[in-house]
């Protein structure tokens, strides 16, 4: 009896001593996992990296064209005459819960209410993105055509052009390891590149921060899809995201724990600070038609590297830090950080960071700043901002926060090189843009063929479909 308890305790101390060693090896696996994607990822933001960034604002500019809203997109004899191939067919439709929709809300379909069932004519399309595959009955058939239209630094991402499409047919997301098919978080870890879409409307609740795989396109037109009261999506160490149509907001931190990121891989998470929309070390990401608001930290973060990003079309509401691009003065890889902030509208009960930038090269170009409480463009360690053809309204209430722009970290002495440029921006209520840099800035920078970017004067018609559109399949969206 006395020999069997010591044979006991002995296996007990035996499991014990090797607990450490397990734990040891599984975190030592997973740095060593990580280690790799950021490796990786590091040289994928270098093959990004543009080293003439005006080349693609050239690029842009070159696709500026008429911008009015006085007439309906027509179709190409192209695009009408299509033939049957053409028409995307492949669908991974997954078997789930068909109940999608979140009993605890109210119907998210808008009818009679949100900010386009008042809209009345024709569908109109206000600026270059949106005219390139807006106002068109066939637009569900074609959605990979999206692709086309993205510009800026962004204008290489291809998303998930190249694989099958994926159909979500349940909102829930109840298990972090093994996630049920038909769920967002099943399609998004797939390591084949998917063009993920929605049965029709719902809200899913995220439970842990759910982790993107490269070449994906979450494309919520046709369905009305918040992400929302829940955890926020992250793109860590991947390339070529697309992201169109959400409505994400009430995000909140996470408490980490076993979540799976690929197919072939799940690990332990820290906890996740409650950003809607996180980019760390990602590039070739666009943004586009996104509508956020009120999330626990900030709405859009793009840090650690991340580069060739476009965000564009978005609407932003109630938030104090809305877009964060470089998060460390000591992270230098961000000087290879090139993003595109275009058409979105800034509005009610923003306070600051529209974005806030560290090193690297952003084009903030016709966006609609209607509202901010301490500042809109804000930035240190000596990045380079042209402002083009935005429209900044400053608070009629707080007369000392009508400057546009805010320097961090850094004396007049210092800051007075860094080339902050103002081009064709308009200012109301007093507001005003603090210049800085070379004074030939934009007679340095000019190209023969650039189109210069509409006046600020234009920035209502340009922004004025920002945000998630009501689009349903069979109509013009």
């Amino acid at each position: 009896m006395v020999m069997a308890r010591l044979l006991q305790l002995m296996l007990v101390f035996c499991i014990v001593g090797l607990i450490p060693t397990i734990r040891a090896e599984t975190f030592d696996e997973l740095d060593e996992y990580w280690s790799q994607r950021a490796d990786e990822a590091r040289e994928f933001t270098l093959q990004a990296y543009h080293s003439d960034p005006y080349e693609i604002i050239d690029h842009f500019h070159e696709r500026h064209y008429d911008n009015s809203t006085d007439h309906d997109v027509t179709p190409t004899e192209e695009e009408t005459s299509a033939k049957p191939e053409e028409v995307e067919s492949e669908v991974i439709e997954m078997v789930g819960d068909n109940n999608s929709t979140n009993s605890t809300r109210r119907s998210l379909r808008g009818k009679g209410k949100g900010k386009w069932s008042k809209l009345k004519g024709p569908c109109t399309a206000s600026n270059p993105i949106d005219k390139c595959w807006r106002c068109r009955k066939n637009w569900s058939k074609r959605r990979k055509k999206l692709v086309k239209c993205v510009r800026g630094f962004g204008h290489m991402t291809v998303g998930g052009k190249h694989g099958r499409i994926y159909v979500v047919t349940s909102n829930l997301d109840e298990d972090m390891v093994n996630p049920e098919p038909g769920t967002l978080r099943h399609a998004v870890i797939q390591k084949e590149p998917l063009w993920i879409i929605f049965k029709n409307d719902m809200s899913i609740r995220l439970n842990q921060e759910l982790l993107i795989n490269s070449f994906k396109t979450i494309d919520a037109r046709g369905a009305n899809v918040h992400v929302a009261h829940g955890a926020g999506i992250t793109m860590q160490f991947v390339r070529h995201v697309i992201i169109h149509g959400l409505h994400i907001h009430h995000i909140s931190e996470s408490s980490g724990g076993m979540i799976r990121d690929s197919a072939d891989h799940f690990g332990m998470r820290t906890r996740a600070d409650g950003d809607g929309l996180s980019i760390y070390g990602s590039s070739n990401i666009w943004l586009d038609h996104v509508s956020m608001s009120q999330c626990q930290d900030g709405l859009i973060d793009a840090i650690v590297g991340s580069t060739a990003i476009t965000i564009s079309n978005s609407h932003f509401t109630h938030h104090n830090d809305v877009m964060l691009l470089g998060a460390q003065n000591t992270y230098e890889l961000d000087k290879k950080m090139q993003v595109t902030v275009a058409y979105n509208h800034f509005g009610k009960g923003l306070v600051q960071r529209m974005p806030r930038i560290r090193w690297g090269f952003v084009h903030v170009v016709n966006n609609d700043y209607t509202h901010w409480e301490l500042y809109a463009i804000g930035g240190s360690q000596s990045p380079t901002i042209l402002s083009q053809g935005n429209r900044f309204i400053a608070p009629p209430h707080l007369p000392h926060y009508r400057e546009v722009t805010k320097r961090d970290y850094a004396s007049e002495d210092e800051w007075k090189h860094w080339n902050w440029r103002s081009e064709k921006d308009i200012f109301m209520n007093g507001a005003y843009f603090r210049q800085s840099g070379n004074p030939n800035y934009e007679t340095d920078h000019t190209r023969r063929n650039m189109i210069k970017p509409k006046n600020g004067y234009a920035v209502s018609k340009l922004t004025k479909y920002a945000g998630a559109l009501d689009c349903r399949v069979g109509k013009r969206c």
